[in-house]
């Protein structure tokens, strides 16, 4: 253990991340005390892509911000109000930060939870313009709404055996899931799920999950888009110099699908020829033109009001070129946003204990303790084909 009793991964600038020393967390928001809230111990923590905007220098995330927002841990520490979880529960956190008491959190969107963020509505841990909250790629990690947002699980010795499977709760596997539901995915359903890092393999898990008869995955590394064949989806190489409804047709027999999910966000690039040259709407555009009319959209991919990082003028804005007459013209349905976890967390959780589905095979996860952190930000920018799940304490490694 450190000098202060705890370690994070912190950001220090476009390419830099740093494991150093950071304050041990307290029950505490500023200068109250927080009697709702637990402190964790934390078992596993994951790097996500949204992780590797802020890493890539894509957003204005400040220098010294404490990384992650996919948290599992050990509760070590309560709040005097702190009813229903105890000492000792290990527990998943949503990556929402969500009091639970206003209009949005009683409605079930605690992605837009208006008490956590004073700049706008919805908080993460760890996350540019998020509120502000610790992340919690480190040793241990404050959470506040410890009775409203924890899942807690049923079974210690059975938690601990599956935790690579189930700190996929947090947040890659409901925004998966999320990403599908939102796009109408029933059974039978033919699906394209754009992007074949981890959210669109988690994408493609869920609607496998929610009965789709086929799935495609389209990305441009073929070691990502095997591992998309390796559990049964039909994998899409989008260096293809052909029209995106000509590569569906080319699996389908007809050039449109019943539903999409855009897993990739506004880091996009085009396809075929164009497959190396970024188009931040290409997906968006790519995914209207292949749905069928009246058909739904699901876009868990993250899309910034800035973009200091991006190659075209306004898209550093947010603005970017999309066919939006053409959605229209098709009825397309497009549902945004950031996943409201805690919806799904549940059922995904029993998903996995009655052994339905097996979310870190699918997504490949690699543990790696919280040292090779900077590595592992490395090697995902490289395009590796795992899920990088950080084990701090050595709970499995």
């Amino acid at each position: 253990m450190s000098s202060s009793g705890n370690r994070g991964v912190v950001f220090r600038g476009a390419g830099k991340v740093a494991v150093e020393n950071i304050d041990f967390p307290e029950l505490a928001l500023g200068k109250r005390k927080c009697e709702h809230g637990v402190i964790l111990k934390i078992l596993t923590t994951n790097i996500c892509g949204s992780d590797q905007h802020m890493v890539r220098g894509r957003t204005t995330a400040p220098e010294g911000l404490v990384l992650g927002h996919e948290i599992t841990g050990e509760v070590i520490e309560c709040g005097r109000d702190v009813e229903f979880v105890n000492k000792g529960d290990i527990v998943s956190v949503p990556f929402n930060v969500a009091c639970g008491r206003c209009r949005n959190c009683k409605r079930g969107d605690t992605h837009i939870c208006l008490n956590v963020n004073d700049d706008r509505p919805g908080g993460a841990y760890g996350y540019v313009d998020m509120g502000g909250w610790v992340g919690g790629q480190a040793e241990y990690v404050m959470v506040p709404y410890a009775d409203f947002q924890l899942l807690v699980f049923p079974d210690r010795d059975q938690a601990i055996e599956k935790l690579t499977d189930l700190t996929m709760l947090s947040d890659i596997f409901p925004t998966g899931f999320h990403g599908c539901v939102t796009a109408g995915v029933q059974p039978g359903s033919t699906v394209y799920i754009a992007g074949a890092g981890p959210v669109g393999l988690a994408a493609a898990v869920s609607a496998q999950l929610l009965g789709a008869a086929c799935v495609i995955v389209g990305d441009m590394n073929p070691k990502r888009l095997e591992q998309a064949r390796s559990f049964g989806c039909q994998p899409l190489d989008l260096r293809q110099d052909a029209s995106m409804s000509e590569l569906i047709e080319s699996v389908l027999g007809v050039p449109e699908v019943d539903a999409a999910v855009d897993a990739v966000g506004f880091e996009a690039h085009g396809h075929g020829c164009a497959h190396e040259h970024e188009q931040p709407a290409s997906v968006l555009n790519a995914s209207m033109e292949i749905t069928q009319a009246g058909g739904r959209i699901g876009i868990p991919g993250l899309y910034v009001t800035e973009d200091p990082g991006a190659e075209d003028a306004s898209a550093r804005h947010g603005d970017i070129s999309m066919k939006f007459g053409l959605g229209w013209a098709k009825a397309i349905s497009f549902h945004t946003g950031q996943t409201p976890a805690m919806r799904y967390q549940r059922q995904l959780m029993q998903a996995i204990l009655y052994e339905k589905v097996h979310i870190a095979d699918a997504v490949n996860v690699q543990l790696i303790g919280l040292d090779e952190a900077p590595q592992g930000y490395a090697d995902f920018d490289k395009g590796a084909a795992q899920k990088f799940v950080l084990d701090p304490h050595g709970t499995l490694i």
